[in-house]
């Protein structure tokens, strides 16, 4: 009995428990509706409060003045009047706000523009508000303002607004294109039939697009009656910008909205007088509209203005008045989408040409390594005073040639091999005077200004000095008559990311050169241009047009940035932006190189050369100038046949010689293959490509040389031989010989030793 007693007493103390914390909930409830009653009172928008089911808990004095006292009702009901289909839009927005705290959105009424937004508020309530926007301004004025009656339609023809003058006309505010017209779709610039509360009656239509996919429509009726006729005041205000023209092409009357897009146009002005762009004769488009065969597509063309480029969208409509046909154009603005895909197709078309630049590169370098290494292998058979030796030496010569043009090419496209090191630019720019004083000549005064505590860059000396010469050589020819060029150097610290020209240089410090001339500088029209490859404003013959494209992708591979400012007749300034790179006490000493970069090594007969390479006439070419040098020289026409040749262990190589790029297996990958058998064998890498092809993502491969194409046969000798020498000397001086280690058997024992 006592158990009993005692369950009893805990299921009725727990009632109580229960009980107190429903009335502090509710209390609590009632407190937050309080505060945000009295939050919202003054308000002057109509605001409300509900549960989660969308009962109203309270609502402030807009609303009640607005709406009228709704306590009890639903939200949904309350905004009965005012939208179509309240339920679904407020459920859609109360979910947005449980997931996200709050959601709004901005919808069209038949009173105008309403923005309704829902907050999630603490303990399951919501707190709503619905604020009045100002109708979107349309020809300067308000849409609702507005005494021609229009519209505003969506893409599946919804109609989202409809303002005062169109409601009198129609007698209603109604949902659907089809409702006010006869006959879809709409012809924009032609008569059309609509229904009003009066009977049919006729009006112009027109039709432009507007943001987010709604169009707006402007109708200009036509008095019942007569015959269709044109209202000179109404064409003339109305906000779209339309032209009137004859079957023949002939414009006759231009709105002022036109106006404001095209600038004053004579009366009898033909349209192919007006615009440019289309692609065929403009008179064939007009025939066509007038046929009917344009089904009133729109064309991009480009406006004969002088004072500044505009792009029109302009749309051609048959129209029949007073029993004539006539046209009526419609034009829209298309500036800025024609400028943004001018942009894209720019960027585009730059790197297109880029990859193919370092395509045809690669494909060059082959042809012009075999055709200069054949003609090394002639000159060696013929003496100086031999009659053919000169047209050998053209050979060689034009060989050169090509190989720099190529070589700009790969600046370019920047996919060229740079060897950047730290430098003080003004000991470089002091080293370059003379050479550029030279190509100046006795009519240009060459000055040069050096801010005195200049940072220090990384950079390759030689692809700057070819930067600075490209510049100078260039305002050089900007002053037939003579002036001065001035070379100024400075530290900048941008402490913002600076932008123009369509790139934005990072905040940090800088080091930068201006060239500046004195000559007749740049049109505005071609500085956009004047960084394109082949591109020049030179008379034909006196430029290639690659000249400023190679400065540009030197400086951008450096990682710095290049600006041109230019005035007609005043001159041009070039500025570089270079990343600053320390303080002069981290300046790398000059690399100390016999000629060619490359010493002169005697060279041991018995050496023994793999040499692998895809191209024929290049791995005849150095086959036979290994063979000139006393070398034993294996050939492998691809990597697969390289590694059948390593399976005999019979046979021992000095060193590799090999493509990088070759069908299947590519040379690195081979060579990494090889020389887990042979690992002191060094490696000679030959390619078109930059050095960067292959390094890059791969890890660095040991006693390994880049040589790139096209080559000399003095300079693939002199590369082998280098390695060669190099490996005996690092082997000897690791067990301690005086002699070079001249056999497999001492390779061997020097590595036991070591190990």
């Amino acid at each position: 009995m006592t158990v009993l007693i005692s369950v009893a007493g805990s299921f009725l103390l727990l009632a109580v428990l229960a009980k107190l914390a429903q009335r502090q909930i509710a209390q609590s409830k009632d407190t937050m509706q309080d505060a945000l009653a009295a939050f919202i009172a003054h308000d002057a928008s109509p605001s409300f409060t509900t549960d989660a089911e969308g009962e109203i808990g309270a609502q402030n004095r807009a609303a009640i003045e607005r709406f009228g006292s709704r306590s009890g009702q639903t939200l949904a009901r309350a905004l009965g009047e005012l939208f179509a289909n309240p339920g679904a839009m407020l459920a859609r927005l109360q979910s947005k706000a449980e997931a996200l705290g709050a959601a709004r959105e901005d919808l069209v009424t038949r009173r105008g523009h309403v923005r309704l937004s829902v907050h999630r508020v603490d303990g399951g309530g919501y707190l709503w508000r619905l604020e009045d926007m100002a109708e979107r301004a349309v020809g300067g004025r308000g849409g609702e303002t507005l005494s021609l009656p229009m519209l505003t339609v969506s893409k599946n023809g919804t109609i989202l607004f409809m303002n005062e003058a169109l409601r009198r006309l129609v007698g209603e505010r109604v949902r659907t294109l089809d409702r006010i017209f006869t006959e879809l779709p709409i012809r924009s610039g032609e008569e059309q039939e609509i229904t009003t509360s009066e009977g049919p009656v006729r009006c112009m239509v027109a039709q432009i697009e507007g943001a987010g996919g709604r169009d707006e429509i402007y109708l200009m009726p036509v008095a019942p009656g007569r015959p269709a006729t044109h209202d000179p005041a109404a064409f003339e205000s109305l906000p779209v910008a339309l032209m009137r023209l004859n079957v023949d092409g002939r414009v006759f009357e231009v709105n002022r909205a036109a106006r404001g897009l095209l600038g004053q146009i004579a009366p009898g002005s033909r349209l192919c007088e007006l615009f440019e762009g289309l692609g065929r004769p403009v008179e064939d488009w007009v025939a066509d509209a007038v046929a009917g065969r344009t089904d009133r597509r729109p064309e991009v063309l480009r406006a004969h203005r002088g004072d500044r480029e505009v792009f029109l969208q302009v749309t051609l409509s048959r129209v029949i008045e007073e029993g004539r046909a006539g046209l009526i154009a419609v034009l829209s603005d298309a500036t800025q989408l024609k400028t943004l895909e001018g942009q894209f197709v720019q960027s585009q078309k730059m790197q297109a040409i880029g990859q193919l630049a370092g395509g045809v590169a690669h494909d060059f370098n082959n042809l012009l390594t075999a055709i200069s290494g054949h003609c090394d292998l002639l000159m060696l058979r013929h003496e100086k005073g031999d009659p053919d030796y000169t047209d050998l030496d053209q050979i060689s010569q034009n060989a050169n040639r090509a190989a720099s043009l190529v070589g700009q090419l790969l600046a370019f496209s920047r996919k060229q091999t740079l060897k950047p090191r730290i430098m003080d630019l003004r000991d470089t720019l002091s080293d370059l005077t003379h050479l550029l004083n030279r190509l100046t000549g006795e009519k240009i005064m060459l000055t040069l200004m050096h801010d005195p505590g200049l940072a220090l860059i990384r950079a390759d000396r030689r692809q700057l000095e070819q930067v600075i010469m490209n510049l100078v050589v260039n305002a050089r020819d900007a002053m037939p008559g003579g002036g001065e060029i001035r070379i100024e150097t400075e530290n900048m610290r941008l402490l913002e990311d600076l932008k123009r020209d369509r790139a934005a240089v990072p905040k940090g410090d800088y080091v930068v050169v201006k060239v500046t001339d004195e000559g007749v500088g740049i049109s505005p029209d071609k500085l956009g241009k004047i960084f394109e490859p082949f591109f020049t404003t030179k008379k034909p013959g006196e430029g290639t047009g690659l000249g400023l494209s190679t400065a540009y992708g030197i400086v951008k591979q450096t990682g710095g940035y290049i600006f041109c400012d230019s005035v007609l007749g005043s001159g041009t300034s070039f500025t570089l932006f270079l990343p600053a790179h320390g303080q002069r006490g981290e300046l790398e000493p000059e690399p100390t190189v016999t000629p060619m970069d490359l010493p002169q090594i005697e060279e041991n007969p018995t050496s023994k050369v793999l040499l692998v390479e895809d191209e024929a006439p290049v791995r005849a070419f150095a086959s036979r100038a290994l063979k000139l040098r006393g070398y034993t020289v294996f050939e492998a026409e691809n990597a697969e046949e390289a590694l059948r040749i390593l399976e005999d262990e019979s046979l021992s190589f000095d060193v590799f010689v090999t493509d990088v790029i070759m069908p299947g297996m590519d040379g690195p990958t081979w060579v990494a293959e090889a020389l887990k058998a042979r690992p002191d064998v060094p490696v000679v890498f030959v390619s078109g490509y930059a050095e960067d092809v292959f390094r890059e993502g791969r890890p660095p491969m040991p006693n390994s040389v880049f040589l790139p194409k096209p080559f000399s046969l003095s300079e693939l000798t002199a590369t082998v031989q280098n390695q060669i020498a190099r490996r005996a000397r690092k082997l000897a001086a690791r067990v301690g010989a005086a002699e070079p280690v001249e056999s497999q058997e001492d390779e061997a024992e020097a590595q036991a030793k070591l190990s």
